[in-house]
Parts: C-alpha cells; structure tokens; sequence
C-alpha cells in the first residue's frame, strides 16, 4: 500500500462523459481505494465558449450512477478548492506573472493565420509543427507599440534545451527531446489559463500525487515536466494507460456502438456490469475472474498490471456480463430497476399489483440482456401490450398446430386451476392430455398465449397469465385467418 495518495478525475465539461473517461475515472477511484487513498473530482472548464453547467450536471449524475464517488470535488468541498478552473483565474494569474518575472515566459503577437502557415510549412518539409520562436526576443518598445494598437498577446514558455525524462507506471522510461516541442502558449489571448499551465497548478496545489489519464495525454507531460520544473515543483508520479480501441482498432466511435454512458444507462445496462466491464479492458485481475464485485477489483486491482496494448471493445462480452448481472439479482430487485422502463412503455404502476411484478421480473430475468428489452416482452402479461408477430401467426395458421389448439381449449375449459409446482405444471397435465410432447406442444401453445416463437419458459409463464387469459389467447389464436 502507498502512503498518502491523491489523485484527481478531471473532465472537461463540454459534452457527455465518455467510457473511455468513466474508465479514467474508474482506474483513479479504485488506486485511491486499494490505497486507502483521496479521490479527487476537478472539473477543467478553462474552454468557456463550449462548458456549460448542463455538462457538469450530466458528467456527476453518470459518474455517481456508475457508482463512483469521490471525497473533494464541486459538490464535496475540501480544503484545496475551488474544484473548477474557472473559479481559478486568480490563482493561474499569479503564477504566470511569476514566470514573467523570472524571464521564463514571454508575450506572442503571432496571428493564427502566421502560425497556420507556418505549421503548413513545416509540415510540408517532414517536421514536426512547432512554434519558431519569432515573438522570443520582441524588445520593450515593441511590446509596447503592439499592445496599444490594440494586439492582444499569449503568453509562452521558453523551452529550453535537452531531454525531458520521467518513469511512467505503464509505459516504463520515457525519454522525450525538448527540440522538438517548441515554446507552447500557458495563457490565452483571454487570459484564461492553457491546459497545461493549470492542470500542472491545480495539481500542485491539490497535492496530487499520481496522475492516472489516458495515453492521448501522453504528449503534454513533458510539456507539464518543464512548467514543474520551472516553478521548482516536485512532478506527481504518471501512468498512462491505452486508450479504448474499435474493432478496426482506431479509436472508438458511435460506429461500433454507444459512446456516452448515458446512452448505456439508456438502453438498460446495470452500472456494476458496465463498471465491470470497464476495469477489464486493459486490465487482468490477478485471479483472472471476470465476474468482479467492486470489494474484488479493490482488493486485486494494480496499475503495474495495466497492459500497454490497447484494449478492444467487445460489446458481446458487456452484454454477457449485463445479462450475468441481471440474472443475479433478487425480484423484488430487479422490478424497481425495471419501473422506468416499465413507465416509458406506457405500463400504469397505479393499477399494477407488486407482487404480481416480482413474479413477472423473476420470470424474465433469464432472457434479459438488457433492461429495456423488458418492452419486448410486455405483451405477454398485459393485454394492452398483446399481439400476434408474424412469426407466431405463422405457427398458428399451420393446420396440425391448430388440432392440437383446439385441444388445449376444450381441456382448459373443462379444467380446474392451473398448477405451479413443476411435477402438477399445466404443461406436464396437457402433454399427458393431449398426447404431444416438447417442441410439438410447445411451438403453438407458446405462439398461442405470448404471441411470439421465442420468450420465457412456458412452465413458468402460464401460471402468470391464469387460466381466463390463458383461454381468451387460444381463442383469438383461433380466429387468425
């Protein structure tokens, strides 16, 4: 166990919150739990143009239904707030008049369209793009003639010379060149802080000490090396794992499905499925089980045992996990999970009995893979919901099938109650009635009373419906034409 961890999650609130950024913050919540450690939430708001308070919202109501919580952030102040940048300006000021003041930052006056060109340029040539360093040298009186024809200047730092290294959890010994990086903007023409320059403040300031983020930031840590160094800053320990991959291996995309946790949440995936999910891309638990609860990837999980091959999204095996997790849950459970689905399909709770709705969730669960498929299935116990799909009419317009429905009919008219134990079912009663067996008596009989082909088992599903509905089903099977 490490002593005295922080780490943060440090999303930018200018959209929905992506798997690969839940997984982000997955990875830094349980380093902070196996490590006893503080969990961090920092919202990067710097862009203001696209942050919206909409976001942020979205962005903690998926985290916190991901059940992922932390111990500082907006909603849970601690002692190194504020946890937005935009409520930092001041701090990002002050440091920055001390990089001025040390010579270690200077004023650009370069048009985007001067540096637009000149990355066209370079490229063109086979270089890196990299600022060349025009503005490095501009004198007082030059400065000043700019500013009062009204240029509104950037701040950049001057990048020195030699090799920027540092030891990754993940990737090992990384060894980048300075020459290559060019003097890079800390503070926009608005005075708003660059990304670099405050996340390497904040993260200073809140103590940080590892900083666990995808491998798309890899290219700024050097960049941040220097501005540490520069302050004479002790850096944080980074790891960067790989980031999430389609099944064409570019990055993951609406192509291969749902990007948004939302839209998972949406579709009916249970948050400990997708949060189990998520820990194993990219990473084996020691054990090398994959039913996981959050006390196990606690105990087992190690960012030393992140992989540095890219993961590769399968959504088979989310769904598989989403249905393992569905089927473990208790009745009584799993009908509250499924009341907004139930809700949106038009299904009235005020004239619904609960118990009846364990039974009817308790019944599904071993077919559903994801919770709003509940909808599919919705018309085989309310009427309202009841139809014949053409596979079913099908079955039912075959004429041996009918036989063998009219003979259901005249038993059940003539029966008492409907079974439930396995040994008294209805099914055993009807295949000793009628004399078929298995898929002969099943295939019409279940086309019959849930028109569809495919659903529940039987065995368990007829009691549910009850003899009257079980009857008015096999007599409007009858009427099909």
């Amino acid at each position: 166990m490490i002593s005295n961890v922080r780490v943060r999650f440090a999303p930018a609130p200018t959209g929905l919150l992506h798997i690969g950024n839940a997984r982000t913050a997955l990875f830094n919540f349980l380093f902070a739990k196996r490590n006893q450690g503080t969990f961090v939430l920092r919202i990067e708001d710097t862009d203001l143009e696209r942050s919206t308070d909409t976001s942020i919202d979205r962005i903690i109501e998926d985290l916190k239904w991901l059940r992922i919580s932390w111990d500082e952030g907006p909603d849970q102040v601690g002692n190194v707030g504020p946890y937005r940048q935009s409520q930092r300006v001041s701090t990002y000021r002050e440091f920055a008049d001390r990089l001025s003041q040390e010579g270690k930052s200077y004023k650009c006056f370069c048009s985007e369209e001067r540096l637009e060109i000149l990355r066209k340029e370079q490229l063109s040539k086979g270089k890196m793009p990299r600022y060349d360093g025009r503005c490095r040298s501009l004198s007082k009186e030059e400065i000043a003639k700019m500013e009062s024809s009204g240029l509104q200047p950037v701040l950049r730092f001057r990048v020195g010379a030699g090799p920027i290294l540092f030891e990754d959890l993940i990737h090992g010994k990384m060894r980048f060149d300075s020459a290559g990086i060019g003097d890079f903007i800390i503070v926009r023409s608005d005075g708003m802080a660059a990304y670099n320059f405050a996340c390497i403040i904040d993260d200073h300031l809140m103590q940080i000490t590892h900083v666990i983020r995808g491998e798309d930031h890899l290219s700024n840590t050097p960049r941040q090396i220097l501005l540490y160094q520069a302050l004479s800053w002790q850096p944080p320990i980074f790891a960067h794992h790989p980031l999430i991959l389609g099944l064409d291996r570019s990055p993951l995309s609406k192509r291969y499905g749902a990007t948004a946790v939302s839209q998972y949440r949406d579709e009916g995936f249970l948050p400990e499925a997708l949060q189990n999910y998520l820990v194993l891309l990219g990473w084996t638990p020691p054990s090398g089980e994959e039913i996981l609860s959050f006390e196990r990837m606690v105990e087992e999980f190690s960012i030393q045992n992140i992989s540095r091959s890219a993961p590769i999204y399968n959504r088979k095996k989310l769904e598989w996990l989403n249905s393992f997790y569905i089927r473990a849950k208790e009745e009584g459970q799993l009908s509250k999970i499924l009341t907004p689905y139930l809700q949106k399909a038009g299904i009235r709770f005020d004239q619904l009995d609960p118990h009846r709705l364990n039974q009817i969730s308790g019944v599904l669960k071993e077919n559903l893979v994801l919770l709003s498929q509940v909808e599919e299935y919705l018309g085989i116990f309310f009427d309202e919901k009841f139809f014949f799909e053409d596979r079913a009419k099908n079955v039912l317009l075959d004429s041996k099938n009918r036989e063998i429905l009219h003979s259901v009919l005249n038993i059940l008219e003539d029966s008492s109650e409907i079974g439930s134990d396995e040994e008294n079912s209805l099914l055993a009663r009807l295949e000793k009635m009628t004399g078929y067996k298995g898929k002969d008596l099943y295939a019409p009989l279940r086309a019959a009373v849930t028109g569809k082909t495919k659903g529940p088992e039987l065995v368990k599903t007829l009691p549910l419906l009850g003899k009257e509905r079980i009857i008015k089903r096999l007599k409007m099977a009858l009427e099909l034409t």
